[in-house]
C-alpha cells in the first residue's frame, strides 16, 4: 500500500512539474513570432517618431548648406555702388587772371566693382575641408542619437518581457494558492481545518494579487514609455532572445559612437590649426570697376564713363604676435581633444570589462538555478499533497510556494541580467542589432 502511494506521488509530481513548466512558457510559445524583427520594427519606427532625430537631420542640412556657402568663395564678387559728396571750399586756382576749378562741389559717382581671388595659398580649400568635417560630425551625431535611442528602446522592450514573465510566475503562485484554498475550504466544512487556516490562505492570496497588480502597473508604465519613444505600445515578445555577443568578446572601442564623435572634434580642432597657420600666407587677386562720374578736367561737371583694372597683392607683415598666439591656442585645443579621446576610451573599456564580468557571473548563477527550481517544485507539490491528504498544514504550503516563487524569480532575474549585460556591451562597443 505504501509502495503504491509513493508511486502515485511520483506520478503526480511529474505531471505537476510538466504543468508548471507549460504554464510558465505557454504565452511565449503561443506568441512565437520573430522578436528580432519586431524589435527592429519598433526601433526603426522610433527613428521617424522621436523629435530629437529631426533636430539631427536639420543639423546635417545646415552643414551641407555651409559647404556650399564656403565653396562660393571661389566665385568673383561684383557690387554696384553709387555715391554723392558735397565738397567745400571749392578747389580752384587763379590762372591768367581767371579762377580755374579743379573739382566740382557736387560729386557724383556710380559704377560696378569686382574682385576675384587668384591665389590664396589654400585658404578656401582649408575652409571647405572644415565645413566637410562639420558635416561628418553632424552625420555621426545623428548615428549616435539613433544608437542611444535603439538601445533605450531595446532596454524597455526586454524589461516588458521581464515583467510579462514575472506576472506569469505570479499566476502560477496564485493558481497553487487557489488550489490550497479549495482544499482548506473543503476541510473547514468537514471540520478538519480551522478558520484561521482559511483566513491565512486568503491573506496570502491577497498579498500575491497585490504583487501582480504592482507588476501590471509597471508593465503599463513601460508600454507608455515605449509608445512615447516609438509610437508603438504593445509587443508580442516573451523571450530574452537578444544575441549580440560572439564567442570572442572584445574591449575594442573604436566603433563606439561617443569615441567616433570625439575623433570628429579632434579633426575639427586640427583643421582650425591649419586655417590659423594659413593666415600668414599672402593673397593675390584681381580687381576691376567701370561706371560714370564727374570731376574730370576740364569739364568737371560732366558725367563721363570710366573703368579700371588691376592686381591686388597682400602679405601679412606684423600683427603684434596675435596670430602666433591664436595658433598656440588652437594647438592646445587639439591636444585637449586627444586627451578627451584617451579618457573616453579608458572609461568605456572599464565599463565593458565590468559588463562582461556581470554577464559571466549571471550565466554561472543561471546554470545553478535549474536544480533549485526542480527542488522547489518538488517541495511545493509534496506540501500541496500533504495538505490534500490531511497530513500537512497551510503553513507548509505557503513556505513551499514562497521558496518556489523565489527560485523562479531568481532565474528570471538572472535571464534579465544576462540580456541587460548584452545590451550594455552592444551599446558600449557600437554594435548595431537593428
Amino acid at each position: 500500500m505504501k509502495y503504491y502511494f509513493i508511486k502515485n506521488m511520483v506520478h503526480i509530481l511529474k505531471i505537476t512539474v510538466i504543468v508548471l513548466i507549460t504554464t510558465l512558457i505557454s504565452s511565449s510559445v503561443f506568441c512565437q513570432t520573430d522578436q528580432k524583427t519586431e524589435l527592429n520594427s519598433i526601433v526603426n519606427s522610433s527613428f521617424t517618431h522621436f523629435p530629437k532625430l529631426k533636430e539631427a537631420d536639420n543639423s546635417i542640412a545646415i552643414a551641407n548648406e555651409k559647404i556650399k556657402m564656403v565653396e562660393l568663395n571661389k566665385q568673383p564678387e561684383i557690387t554696384g555702388d553709387a555715391s554723392y559728396a558735397y565738397i567745400k571750399p571749392k578747389i580752384e586756382l587763379p590762372i591768367n587772371g581767371d579762377k580755374f576749378q579743379f573739382a566740382p562741389v557736387n560729386n557724383f559717382n556710380a559704377g560696378f566693382n569686382g574682385t576675384y581671388t587668384l591665389l590664396d595659398f589654400g585658404r578656401i580649400k582649408a575652409s571647405i575641408i572644415q565645413a566637410k568635417n562639420e558635416l561628418t560630425f553632424s552625420q555621426h551625431n545623428k548615428e549616435n542619437i539613433q544608437h542611444q535611442i535603439a538601445y533605450q528602446i531595446a532596454s524597455v522592450y526586454y524589461y516588458i518581457v521581464y515583467l510579462k514573465k514575472a506576472i506569469s510566475i505570479q499566476d502560477i503562485i496564485l493558481h497553487t494558492l487557489a488550489e490550497s484554498r479549495a482544499i482548506t475550504e473543503s476541510q473547514f466544512k468537514n471540520g478538519t481545518a480551522l478558520e484561521i487556516e482559511l483566513l491565512s490562505i486568503l491573506s496570502n492570496i491577497d498579498a500575491e494579487e497585490n504583487k501582480k497588480t504592482e507588476l501590471t502597473a509597471l508593465l503599463h508604465k513601460q508600454e507608455i514609455l515605449l509608445e512615447y519613444a516609438s509610437g508603438i505600445s504593445t509587443t508580442l515578445g516573451n523571450e530574452f532572445d537578444l544575441n549580440i555577443i560572439s564567442q570572442t568578446t572584445s574591449t575594442n572601442v573604436e566603433l563606439s559612437p561617443e569615441v567616433i564623435m570625439l575623433q570628429d572634434k579632434l579633426q575639427q580642432a586640427k583643421q582650425d590649426v591649419s586655417i590659423s597657420q594659413l593666415k600668414n600666407k599672402p593673397q593675390l587677386g584681381l580687381r576691376a570697376s567701370m561706371g560714370t562720374r564727374n570731376g574730370y578736367i576740364p569739364n568737371i561737371g560732366d558725367m563721363r564713363f570710366n573703368y579700371l583694372g588691376g592686381v591686388n597683392f597682400s602679405i601679412p607683415i606684423y600683427n603684434g604676435g596675435k596670430l602666433k598666439q591664436q595658433i598656440k591656442v588652437q594647438e592646445k585645443i587639439a591636444d585637449q581633444q586627444s586627451l578627451a579621446i584617451e579618457s573616453m576610451q579608458s572609461i568605456i573599456q572599464k565599463d565593458i570589462k565590468q559588463t562582461l564580468a556581470d554577464l559571466s557571473s549571471a550565466e554561472s548563477r543561471l546554470k545553478r538555478s535549474e536544480s533549485q527550481i526542480d527542488l522547489a517544485k518538488a517541495a511545493a507539490l509534496m506540501a500541496q499533497n500533504k495538505l490534500k491528504h490531511g497530513t500537512g498544514t497551510h503553513l507548509e504550503v505557503t513556505a513551499a510556494n514562497s521558496t518556489l516563487q523565489k527560485a523562479l524569480l531568481n532565474q528570471l532575474q538572472m535571464q534579465y541580467q544576462i540580456c541587460s549585460s548584452k545590451l550594455e556591451y552592444g551599446r558600449l562597443t557600437g554594435i548595431k542589432f537593428w
